[in-house]
């Protein structure tokens, strides 16, 4: 009888191995599959919300920026001014956050997590240009802006902290850093390259909606951001592995992402962390939505009274007045924007 039992036990326990095996391998060809291409992961239906199914894939007519490789770096004192660099850039709250090693002038939040790892990604808000493009004039603050200015718009904005001395050493060394990333580029008008700086989206034909942003983010977002934008801390308690993408820690409303133009093409190409700009997750109405939700949620201030001195420069989407149009600010925040961008021609 207790054989029986046994033969028995062993009968279901093999069975149970089987189905287990069979779920292993299914899920790697599954996996294999969309790697490859040949199967993609649709985002769900979500209740109450109705999914576009435009989705903006780029069609490539050359080759797509890569970034040059660290290992490629000399051993001398050029190679470790810019290797300190990407480590401020890849780890900025640990040199310059509340606890930082260095100084104590930003919220805790890293340059990477808007320039996606270290400013090299395609499409992740690189610094592929950087190094071409600057100095140049900026219609925001009616200058001439360098290296310098750029970084300590990114620390004062996005990081909503205090500037850094432009003789610094981690000054000198970003900015190494960026020229670096960026030396095999030519100027832009030269370039034949893509991928750099962010995604353009095509402009929604209605305006975007923060309430069916929720859904999006509730669905996709707070696995990594948290119900409440508050992002997750890295186990050092330094810097964060998910940043804040609201609230008192997360950029100010100065911020190039408070566009929600920016947000939105953002997180077309890069989001749900994991996806990139040829393999997209989310449709274009989604990732509009999710940017209307989020920069709807409350966030640090700053004062802009000294932004765009040249009103008439001012992006179709920045959410502030005055404006040289017609078109309120609610508007200019979440569109639709074909009218104002018609009235600007």
């Amino acid at each position: 009888m207790e054989e029986k039992k046994l033969y028995q036990l062993l009968l279901r326990l093999t069975v149970w191995i089987k189905v287990l095996a069979l779920g292993i391998i299914g899920s790697g060809l599954l996996l294999l599959a969309y790697s490859l291409g040949i199967y993609r992961i649709e985002p769900q239906q979500v209740s109450g919300t109705a999914l576009s199914t435009a989705r903006t894939v780029p069609v490539s007519t050359g080759s797509v920026w890569q970034p040059p490789l660290l290992a490629s770096l000399p051993s001398n004192r050029d190679g470790d001014l810019i290797r300190y660099g990407h480590e401020l850039i890849a780890h900025t709250a640990v040199y310059l956050g509340p606890k930082g090693k260095v100084m104590q002038i930003s919220n805790g939040m890293n340059c990477q997590n808007c320039h996606l790892k270290a400013g090299t990604v395609p499409y992740g808000n690189n610094y592929g240009l950087v190094a071409s493009k600057y100095p140049a004039f900026r219609n925001r603050s009616g200058t001439v802006e360098g290296f310098e200015k750029r970084v300590n718009d990114c620390i004062e904005r996005s990081l909503n902290g205090q500037p850094l001395n432009p003789e610094s050493k981690e000054m000198k060394a970003m900015v190494a850093y960026m020229k670096w990333v960026g030396k095999d580029v030519k100027k832009e008008k030269e370039n034949q390259n893509e991928g750099f700086g962010l995604l353009e989206l095509p402009l929604p034909e209605q305006a975007a909606d923060p309430v069916k942003g929720k859904t999006v983010y509730d669905a996709y977002c707070t696995r990594c951001h948290g119900e409440n934008g508050e992002g997750v801390l890295a186990e050092n308690g330094m810097e964060y592995t998910y940043p804040p993408l609201f609230g008192s820690k997360s950029y100010n409303k100065g911020a190039g992402l408070y566009r929600i133009s920016r947000f939105a093409a953002f997180v077309k190409a890069n989001m749900p962390y994991g996806v990139s700009y040829d393999t997209p997750f989310l449709s274009d109405e989604e990732a509009w939505n999710v940017a209307a939700y989020v920069n709807s949620m409350p966030r640090p201030e700053i004062d802009l009274s000294e932004d765009w001195p040249e009103l008439s420069k001012k992006p179709f989407d920045h959410p502030f007045g005055p404006y040289t149009d017609s078109f309120p600010e609610n508007q200019h925040k979440f569109g639709p924007f074909g009218p104002i961008v018609l009235a600007n021609q």
